[in-house]
């Protein structure tokens, strides 16, 4: 699995449900550094967030796609700030 094919299926996926996402993706084979940037998900508990993006990612950790995925949130303000 390609780093472009997890940050397409999720913003895909998210796009559905909050207004605006952006995701970054690092990693290949089955290892993803995940950088969200929403201001939605920034405001929802730690836990509430990762719970949004493993409901998307979980079929794909069954069947063994991935097998390990590290995420950090950013606010657009705060994404923005650090480029």
């Amino acid at each position: 699995m390609q780093a472009y094919e997890v940050k397409s299926f999720l913003e895909e996926q998210l796009s559905g449900t909050l207004s605006q996402v952006q995701v970054e993706v690092e990693g290949e084979g089955c290892n993803f550094q995940l950088n969200v940037i929403s201001d939605e998900l920034v405001a929802l508990s730690p836990v509430k967030r990762q719970q949004s993006i493993y409901a998307h990612l979980n079929p794909w950790i069954a069947d063994g796609s991935i097998h390990a995925v590290t995420m950090k949130f950013f606010s657009r303000a705060a994404w923005a700030e650090r480029t």
